[in-house]
């Protein structure tokens, strides 16, 4: 099914860049000011921006509005990319919309709330239904379309479709102090919300999970039974795969639902704000239960208060470069 989309994104290496470039001065373009951006034009029903920024040698390129598609096919595609792909992305990536699962993840730089992983099962057909649904990778989405999608996925795939693996903050910073590393969280996460997954889908043989870790021998060790008789797939940013954006659109979904009364990220003033005003009416042990408590920001909130991470229980002493000696008691 050839589903509407008025938003596209890519990472232009330096040839690419140049070669849109100057396709963008020859063309019938309109320049705009953009914040932040190297060029933007007004196109046809679409506005198309380079953005300054660059990393590992690429720049953000994003198109958006009605004429976005008929941009990208006619223009970007043949000028830029040298290659085809809208309307033919069945036949260039038919496994993609073929029976899998994929897994994502949400929080993980959050100060305050969970770490939620997802594993969700797709077919050609969930696929179709959930790109009319506008799924796709849930950092192309407002939070609001990610709660309002992701209510009708969640409905769409069924309680055996997905499975999701929710470490609220006590758990989480249990955990992270047994652990040491946060991939090392994330990939027993991600392998647990697999497993589970593959005992409601038996039949399905194949994972792609967006790789966070440097190695691919990290996600590979966390693995369980079945998950091992699978064949997994990590790449990173996988989430063009409609599997792994099923499961970010469910892990977001599910991570906003609980962030109800706590600002977003972890570098907004008012987030930092916001655990000094809790710890001041409720003591420094309040923090275990809302927040990671082995981000920075938790020494800036204490300092903040009169107190340290002395003043927290052993697992709250615990930063992401510590060496300190944690006794944990052992948990079913």
């Amino acid at each position: 099914m050839d589903t509407p989309k008025n938003l596209f994104t890519y990472e232009l290496n330096a040839e690419q860049q140049e070669l849109l470039i100057n396709t963008l001065q020859v063309g019938n373009f309109r320049p705009r000011t953009t914040p932040y951006s190297l060029v933007s034009v007004d196109a046809d029903h679409c506005v198309v921006t380079l953005y300054e920024k660059e990393k590992r040698s690429r720049r953000k390129l994003v198109i958006q509005g009605s004429g976005a598609r008929d941009f990208v096919e006619f223009v970007l595609e043949p000028n830029v990319l040298l290659s085809a792909g809208i309307g033919y992305e069945k036949v260039l990536s038919p496994e993609m919309y073929a029976p899998h699962a994929g897994s994502d993840e949400s929080g993980k730089g959050d100060y305050f709330g969970p770490l939620v992983v997802c594993a969700a099962y797709v077919d050609e057909q969930i696929c179709d239904k959930a790109a009319e649904l506008g799924v796709k990778d849930c950092k192309q989405m407002t939070d609001k379309a990610v709660l309002a999608a992701g209510s009708q996925l969640a409905e769409l795939l069924g309680p055996s479709g997905y499975h999701i693996i929710k470490l609220n903050p006590p758990a989480y910073n249990r955990f992270y102090a047994k652990m040491r590393n946060i991939n090392r969280m994330l990939a027993w996460a991600h392998g647990t919300a697999i497993e589970e997954l593959l005992k409601k889908k038996p039949l399905c043989k194949r994972v792609v999970v967006d790789q966070f870790a440097s190695t691919e021998a990290v996600i590979a060790r966390a693995l369980k039974e079945l998950g091992r008789k699978a064949e997994v797939v990590q790449r990173h940013r996988a989430e063009d795969d409609p599997a792994v954006a099923a499961a970010s659109v469910l892990a977001r979904r599910e991570f906003l639902l609980s962030m109800k009364d706590f600002p977003l990220g972890s570098s907004d003033p008012a987030v930092k704000e916001r655990a000094i005003e809790m710890v001041k009416q409720n003591g420094p042990k309040w923090l275990m239960n809302n927040v990671k408590a082995h981000f920075t920001t938790t020494d800036k909130v204490l300092a903040e208060c009169g107190f340290t991470r002395e003043d927290l229980p052993e697992e709250g002493r615990v930063t992401s470069s510590s060496n300190f000696n944690i006794k944990t008691n052992k948990q079913g």
